[in-house]
């Protein structure tokens, strides 16, 4: 095979956003991906006519070029285009009550007023006054532009002017949701609602889910013309686009292709070897996989260049899944996604208390054959691996362990849709070693747990100046708009700043 200035390991949405950025610059790009399928964790399957989807399901930003969507920006950069249906609402069914919810800020206050009374309601205004300062700051440090890593004294100077009259308030970025959560916030619901949202970002509690994240999302979904985007299609559809983008300049992708090694001269990388033993030369590698597969990589004399902290990193838990294609005979005003949380009382990070519903056919009718419906439901980082770590595939045990622990869907799923077990054509459950198998993650794990009243994500540097990391365990952290901002900043350390400048100028 040819020699390549950039190898990517791993087709995730970091690495296809990194991949297709070098090759809009004439770089020669190989992207090696494990599984049969590109996208990582963002990627959707067909069986008897449905497509299912296995990760993401909430989008927005896919269709504009605001400050806080990166993954937008760079689709926005390569001439790709989404086709994508707006919409607002989803169902929340909670212990206090189930409601019908709408993205912005004065449906939610609404609901806060029916649920909670005007108390509640004026606490949830202080504290939305605390965070728009800090929405007002991720608005002016877009995250496609801003690397940590990237910036000068003087870029960090001229930042720190444009935020002036928020200056005070940007230490606050780095830290804990919950020190200002805490701060405004008494009423349960109301600190069980934050907790909840910050969990299904981060798979953390407010406590240890980074500040600017959270600002980045309450700057999205509460502002006043908030909405949510679909991709039609699927995330299939987000993964092609950015394949288009990436192969139109010249990009290569190997599918089936898993990187048993990083090899190096000394300290410096030369290239890889695949498994089935062939030796790829490049002049950079680019790992965009978690940061436990990427110590794998390493050859053992070399690891020792690693911070032992490093290898001390807590991981997130695994997933709970299920999909379903069911008859939609005489089903009406079914929710496209559902919340549901079974006790508070138990912890937002307990396990099988939380679980999250997709119906993506409600908006797109070509997920499913005519007259069905497909579902996507998962418990969201919750669930431990260590109970399934020793249990061999298909076993009668793994498969009991698993059609009980599954079970945890079909209350919920009852509550939505009372004949829902009559109406089931197409069933398929799946564990965290399912999670692990398709999608090449550690422990089937959501991503590092690395708490922000600590630290933050590691950046793309590695002890090695020719290899590079991008993905969900590097900065920013775990979630689309994250592990695109990640796969941009490898870029830039490749290009360098001033050739990135003329690829982002586009965006004014």
């Amino acid at each position: 095979m040819d020699n390549f200035d950039v190898v990517i390991i791993g087709s995730g949405i970091g690495g296809l956003c990194c991949g297709s950025l070098l090759a809009s610059r004439g770089k020669k790009v190989l992207i090696c991906e494990s599984h049969s399928q590109p996208g990582g964790v963002a990627h959707t399957f067909t069986r008897n006519g449905y497509k299912f989807e296995s990760g993401p399901s909430l989008w927005n930003g896919l269709e504009s070029i605001s400050n806080t969507s990166p993954l937008g920006q760079i689709l926005y950069l390569l001439d790709e285009q989404i086709e994508v249906k707006k919409y607002k609402g989803w169902k929340v069914i909670v212990p206090e009550a189930d409601f019908d919810l709408e993205v912005g800020d004065s449906p939610f206050r609404k609901k806060i007023q029916e649920l909670r009374g005007d108390e509640a309601l004026n606490q949830w205004d202080s504290f939305m006054k605390a965070v728009k300062p800090l929405s007002r700051i991720i608005d002016k440090m877009p995250l496609l532009t801003t690397s940590p890593e990237n910036l000068n004294l003087q870029e960090i100077l001229k930042l720190s002017i444009k935020f002036l009259p928020e200056i005070s308030h940007a230490n606050n970025l780095r830290k804990g949701f919950g020190e200002i959560a805490n701060k405004f916030l008494t009423d349960p619901f109301l600190k069980n609602w934050v907790d909840l949202l910050s969990f299904l970002i981060s798979g953390m509690s407010m406590d240890d889910t980074n500040t600017a994240a959270m600002a980045t999302l309450f700057n999205e979904w509460f502002k006043p013309n908030a909405y949510l985007e679909y991709p039609l299609g699927g995330s299939e559809s987000v993964v092609n686009a950015l394949i288009r983008g990436f192969k139109k300049n010249g990009g290569k992708l190997l599918l089936s292709s898993k990187v048993k090694n990083i090899n190096f001269s000394n300290e410096f990388a030369t290239g890889v070897t695949l498994e089935n033993n062939e030796t790829i030369n490049s002049e950079f590698i680019v790992a965009n996989c978690d940061i436990w597969n990427k110590h794998s990589l390493i050859p053992s004399h070399l690891i020792s260049k690693f911070k032992d902290k490093e290898f001390n990193v807590e991981k997130c838990k695994s997933f709970l899944h299920i999909h379903l294609g069911f008859d939609a005979t005489n089903i009406k005003d079914l929710p496209i996604h559902t919340i549901w949380v079974d006790d508070w009382e138990r912890g937002i990070t307990a396990e099988r208390n939380i679980a999250v519903f997709s119906i993506p056919s409600v908006l797109d009718p070509s997920m499913a054959p005519k007259g069905k419906h497909v579902l996507h439901g998962y418990t969201p980082a919750n669930e431990p691996w260590e109970i399934w770590e020793n249990l061999k595939p298909n076993s009668k045990e793994y498969n009991d362990l698993k059609e009980d622990r599954c079970e945890v869907f079909m209350k919920p799923l009852r509550g939505i849709i009372p004949d829902i077990d009559k109406r089931i054509e197409l069933k398929m459950l799946g564990t965290p070693v399912t999670h692990q198998r398709f999608t090449n993650t550690y422990c089937g794990s959501y991503g590092p747990a690395i708490s922000a009243r600590k630290s933050l994500f590691p950046g793309y540097k590695t002890p090695f100046e020719n290899v590079l990391a991008c993905g969900a365990s590097t900065f920013p952290g775990i979630g689309i708009p994250a592990v695109a901002a990640s796969g941009a900043y490898a870029a830039e350390a490749i290009l360098g700043k001033k050739e990135f400048k003329e690829i982002i100028s586009k965006l004014n």
